[in-house]
Order: structure tokens, then sequence, then C-alpha cells
């Protein structure tokens, strides 16, 4: 898979919310109400990544949890990372 340019690294961000650029990667930091549920978050991405082969890094500190992607394999950011980025949006809005 292509990295992707800066260019189309700033267009892909505008499609996403509170995704910052960090680096090779993408990071974003999602509060919860408390420790279980920020488990229960990380517990929801697993099935959709490990059907993508494709693995944030995962930080999880109380109720906050920390997402970064980047296609390590690559050497930077890929649509793969963008794909991830939008899947874990849209299981915390299930919350």
């Amino acid at each position: 898979m292509a990295i992707l340019s800066d260019q189309e690294v700033q267009q892909q961000l505008k499609s996403l919310k509170d995704w910052v650029p960090e680096g090779p990667a993408i990071r974003k930091q999602y509060t919860f109400s408390d420790f279980p549920a920020a488990v229960a978050f990380v517990t929801r991405l697993v099935p959709d990544a490990e059907a993508a082969d494709h693995h944030p890094d995962i930080v999880i500190n109380y109720r906050k949890v920390t997402l970064v992607y980047s296609t390590h394999s690559e050497g930077g950011l890929t649509q793969k990372d963008f794909d991830g980025a939008a899947m874990a949006d849209r299981k915390v809005a299930r919350t």
C-alpha cells in the first residue's frame, strides 16, 4: 500500500474529528466515564482490527484511551490508517 503524501494526509484528516498528525502517524485520545468503559471500547476495536490485519498502538490510562495509527511496514501513513481511525470513531459513537 502506498504512503500518502502530506497533502493527502491533510485532506484525509479533514474527514476525521480530533485526529492529529504525529510524525509518520495519526493520534487521537478518547475519554470515557470510567476504566471499564475505556477497556470496553478497546475490546470493540479488536474484531475489525483483526479483520483488517491492521492494529493501532493503544495506551489505556484509567479512563483515557490513546490510539496511534501508522503503517509500520510501509514506514508512514497509508489509507489503512485512516480507515482504522474512522472505524475507531464509529466504535466510540456506539457507546
